[in-house]
C-alpha cells in the first residue's frame, strides 16, 4: 500500500525559469496576448500625437525603450540563429529586389505624372466614384462622433511597417514561427511582386486624378503634352469623327501640332532617361533629384500602393500569430481603405483591386516562408520510421531502446547547425543592429505617409 501510495504522489513540477528574459517572453508569447497588446499599444500611444502631444512625447520613447530592452534581453537566448543564418542570402535578395521595383516604380511615377503636361492635370475632371458618394452620404445618416472617427488619421503607411517589424521581432520570443528573416524575406518579396504589377497597371492606362491641383502643387512639369502623347492621343481625344478614322484604319494619321521643344540636359549614361521623365530646368541637375520628388504621383495609380502595404501587413499578422488582434488589424485595414476614398487620395476601384491583389500575393509566396511547423512534420515522419521497433521495444519493456528511439524522433526535428556558435553570435548582433537600423530608418522616412 505504501509502494502504491508512493507511485500516486504527484510529481514536483519544474520550476519556470526566472529573470528578465522569462518574465518578457511570458509577457509577450503568454496566453493573454502580450504581442497584440503591444501592437495595440503602439498605434494607440501614436494616436495621442492629435489627442496629447505632451502625453506622446513621454509615452512613445517609453514603449519604443521598453521594446527594444524586450528583444535585447531575450536575444543571447534565442535558439534559431543558426536558421536565421541560412535565411541571410535570401532576406538579402529580396531587399535588392524590392529596392529594384521602387526604383522602377518611381520612374514610371514620374512617367505617368508628365506625359499629359500641366494643363492636362488642371483640366481633367475626375472620374466619377460610388464610393465616395457613399461616404458623403453617410455623413450625412451617421452619428457626428462615427463621422469624426471615420475621418480620424487612426493609422497611416508607418504604422503598418512598424507592426510588421514588430510581428518580425516577435520571433525572439517564440510568438511566431522561426526563422523571423524568413517571413520578412516574404514580405519583401511580395511586396515587390506587388510593386511592379502595379506599375505596369498604372502604366498601361492613365487615369486621371481624384484630385485635380496636386500637380501644379507638387511638380514643375512642362504645360505641354509629350511628344508621344502629341501625335498618338491628342488628335483624337475628343473628335468622334478623328476617333472612328484612326480605328478605321489604325493609323496616326492627323498633323500634330506645334508645341514648345523639349528641355534635354545632358545625363551621361543615364540621357535616355530624359525622354521618359521629362525634365525641366527649375528641378535639379540629376535624374536622382527628380525621383526623390517623385512621392505618390499625380495621376490615380491603380492599384493603391499604401493599401497593399496595409493588407500585406494584415495578411502576414494572420497567418503567422492570429488572434484577437489580427481582427483589429483587418479593421485598420478597411478604415485605412475608407479614408484613402474619402480624402481623395485614391477610387475605390484602387483600394478594392489592392485588398485582393495583396491576398492573393501573400497565398502564392507561402513556398518563402509558411507558420506550418516543418520541425513536426520531420518529427512524425522519423516516429513512422521508428513505430515498429518502438512497439518491439516497449513489448519487451527495454526502456533504454525506448529512449533511444525517442532521442532520435526529437533530433529529427532540430535544425542541423553547420557553423560554429562565435559566427553564429556575430550573425546575431549584426542582424539586431541592422534590423534596429531599418526600424529607425521607417520611422524617418515614412512619417509622413
Amino acid at each position: 500500500m505504501a509502494r502504491a501510495a508512493r507511485g500516486k504522489a504527484p510529481r514536483p513540477r519544474p520550476r519556470p525559469p526566472r529573470g528578465l528574459a522569462a518574465s518578457l517572453r511570458r509577457l509577450l508569447a503568454g496566453a493573454g496576448g502580450g504581442l497584440g497588446v503591444a501592437a495595440a499599444a503602439y498605434v494607440g500611444v501614436d494616436y495621442l500625437r492629435y489627442l496629447s502631444p505632451a502625453w506622446h512625447g513621454r509615452l512613445m520613447p517609453a514603449l519604443w525603450a521598453a521594446l527594444a530592452l524586450a528583444a535585447a534581453a531575450r536575444a543571447p537566448f534565442y535558439r534559431h540563429w543558426s536558421a536565421e543564418l541560412r535565411a541571410a542570402l535570401p532576406f538579402l535578395g529580396s531587399i535588392a529586389f524590392m529596392l529594384g521595383a521602387f526604383l522602377c516604380e518611381a520612374v514610371s511615377v514620374r512617367f505617368v505624372s508628365a506625359v499629359m503636361g500641366l494643363q492636362w492635370h488642371r483640366s481633367g475632371a475626375p472620374l466619377p466614384d460610388t464610393g465616395q458618394w457613399l461616404l458623403l452620404a453617410l455623413n450625412e445618416k451617421l452619428p457626428q462622433s462615427v463621422v469624426d472617427l471615420l475621418r480620424a488619421h487612426v493609422i497611416t503607411l508607418h504604422h503598418y511597417l512598424m507592426l510588421f517589424i514588430m510581428l518580425g521581432f516577435s520571433v525572439l520570443f517564440g510568438c511566431i514561427k522561426a526563422p523571423g528573416l524568413g517571413i520578412a524575406t516574404r514580405y519583401m518579396f511580395t511586396m515587390a511582386i506587388g510593386r511592379l504589377l502595379r506599375t505596369m497597371t498604372f502604366v498601361a492606362t492613365i487615369l486621371p486624378s481624384a484630385r485635380p491641383w496636386c500637380a501644379a502643387a507638387r511638380y514643375q512639369i512642362p504645360g505641354h503634352p509629350h511628344p508621344w502623347a502629341q501625335k498618338y492621343y491628342v488628335p483624337y481625344a475628343s473628335d468622334s469623327d478623328a476617333i472612328r478614322r484612326v480605328i478605321r484604319d489604325d493609323v496616326a494619321y492627323a498633323a500634330v501640332q506645334s508645341y514648345p521643344g523639349e528641355y534635354r540636359p545632358d545625363w551621361g549614361r543615364m540621357s535616355f532617361l530624359v525622354d521618359i521623365l521629362r525634365p525641366t530646368p527649375g528641378e535639379g541637375p540629376s535624374w536622382y533629384h527628380l525621383l526623390k520628388k517623385a512621392s505618390g504621383g499625380c495621376n490615380d495609380l491603380m492599384y493603391s500602393g499604401h493599401m497593399l502595404v496595409a493588407v500585406l501587413t494584415a495578411t502576414a499578422w494572420t497567418e503567422a500569430y492570429g488572434g484577437w488582434i489580427s481582427v483589429a488589424i483587418w479593421l485598420l485595414v478597411l478604415h485605412s481603405a475608407q479614408r484613402e476614398i474619402r480624402e481623395r487620395h485614391h477610387y475605390t476601384v484602387d483600394c478594392v483591386v489592392a485588398i485582393y491583389v495583396g491576398i492573393l500575393l501573400w497565398r502564392m509566396t507561402r513556398f518563402i516562408w509558411s507558420a506550418r511547423d516543418a520541425s513536426r512534420a520531420r518529427r512524425l515522419a522519423k516516429l513512422d520510421e521508428v513505430q515498429n521497433r518502438l512497439i518491439h521495444a516497449a513489448k519487451d519493456s527495454d526502456v533504454d531502446e525506448i529512449r533511444g528511439l525517442l532521442k532520435e524522433v526529437e533530433l529529427a526535428g532540430q535544425e542541423k547547425q553547420g557553423v560554429s556558435q562565435r559566427a553564429i553570435l556575430a550573425f546575431a548582433a549584426a542582424t539586431i543592429i541592422f534590423t534596429l537600423t531599418c526600424v529607425v530608418l521607417a520611422l524617418t522616412l515614412t512619417s509622413d505617409g
